[in-house]
């Protein structure tokens, strides 16, 4: 029904397991329609290229005719999924959850087909939860298995605090499963433990039990850590243009090959090629990583916008030149600053996107005036007309 190497792309290419792999296969070769699932916890307002990963796998699989349920978790949101974490989460409000979904659905809907994605919302079924049915749900595991857990283990083994409300969120996870009768569910390798929740409940309650799809953990511009907002080595899905191909040009040589891989359609022979000509070192890094950006700011806007932004890098980061179309502030369009620092002139001009942000660049060392570092979160009055930089890309022109 399809083409074999088309199911062999999907369940292979940028795929760290698949459970269980022959069955899935098999059933891609004989079923038309499958429902694909995939939750989100708008925990946050906005999505970077480690999520990214996953949801282009889930744009492969629509290419071959299957459909997306994706499940916005207004419930578990207000929980906050203890993945891989150390401590508590902070339980977020309702109206939060729906300001951070508006914001991270048209994000998803860059890389994700919409016209083949179904959007449920967890209140459809939770919305009428009564206590009954929540007993109902914990009476069908032990607290031994959700012990079993790396981030649970590693807690309780160290006397840390695990809230009741976080062993309510891999339940509620998997019945998801059940109430949109899950084919396949997707997610990163350390969503394992609920996507096998998930199946053992369709199990349990007499649905087929999903198969599980997880794809690798993309690790951020360190080179070292899952990629992450808080850790400050993302790049976001709504970054410019400028500063997309910006971050992408300053990851370190370890990660041109698995960004090739789980980010853009390379041909599995040339990334084949790729890797051997790096560890030949007969391909200067530099090149690869300028096809890189360019490829991936490319998709997440368009090629006159990649373009651009290669041109920018060349001529602001490369030949340290100010770029002639910088944007220019106005500092007198402020009025009266007395008492406002430069964190907050950062924030207007756009540099940063909190002043608690600012502060950090500045104690970072990241933000220049002319080409002097500024080391102090110096007033306003003091700042005259010249060049401000944050980093190596974001770049305004200051006036009088």
């Amino acid at each position: 029904m399809f083409k074999a190497n088309n199911i062999d792309t999907a369940l292979k290419r940028g795929v760290s397991e698949v459970i269980v792999e022959s069955e899935l296969r098999t059933l891609m070769s004989t079923k038309t329609n499958l429902r694909l699932k995939m939750g989100f916890d708008p925990s946050t307002s906005d999505i970077h290229l480690g999520h990214v990963v996953g949801l282009r796998k889930l744009r492969q699989f629509q290419k071959l005719g299957h459909t997306v349920v994706l499940i916005v978790g207004d419930w578990t949101a207000q929980i906050g999924d203890p993945s891989g974490r150390s401590s508590v989460r902070k339980m977020l409000t309702a109206d939060e959850v729906e300001q951070n979904a508006a914001t991270y659905l048209n994000q998803f809907f860059k890389i994700v087909d919409k016209d083949k994605t179904e959007v449920r919302w967890q209140s459809e079924w939770f919305g009428s939860f009564d206590l009954s049915k929540v007993i109902e749900l914990t009476s069908m595991f032990t607290v031994a298995q959700f012990l079993a857990r790396d981030d649970f283990s590693k807690r309780f083994k160290e006397q840390k605090p695990i809230a009741i409300t976080e062993f309510l969120y891999p339940l509620l996870q998997a019945y998801d499963s059940v109430a949109i009768n899950s084919d396949v569910e997707f997610g990163g390798t350390d969503q394992k433990f609920n996507l096998l929740v998930g199946r053992d409940m369709q199990q349990m309650m007499g649905q087929k039990p999903q198969h599980c799809l997880l794809v690798p953990i993309l690790v951020g511009t360190d080179g070292a850590s899952k990629m992450s907002k808080s850790l400050n080595n993302s790049i976001g899905v709504s970054d410019s243009a400028n500063n997309m191909y910006g971050k992408l040009m300053s990851i370190n040589d370890a990660l041109i090959c698995p960004y090739f891989e789980l980010l853009t359609d390379i041909s599995d022979e040339a990334l084949s090629s790729t890797k051997a000509a790096l560890k030949d070192n007969k391909v200067n890094p530099m090149d690869l990583k300028k096809d890189l950006a360019i490829t991936v700011v490319r998709d997440m806007h368009s090629a006159p916008d990649a373009e651009k932004a290669a041109l920018h890098f060349k001529n602001t980061v490369q030949s340290k030149e100010a770029p002639k179309d910088m944007p220019e502030f106005v500092l007198s369009s402020l009025g009266n600053v007395e008492g406002q620092r430069l964190s907050s002139l950062l924030v207007t001009c756009g540099l940063a996107k909190s002043v608690g942000e600012a502060k950090r660049l500045i104690t970072q060392k990241a933000v220049t005036l002319d080409g002097s570092l500024i080391e102090e979160n110096m007033s306003i009055n003091d700042i005259k007309s010249g060049i401000l930089k944050v980093g190596k890309r974001q770049i305004i022109r200051l006036k009088k």
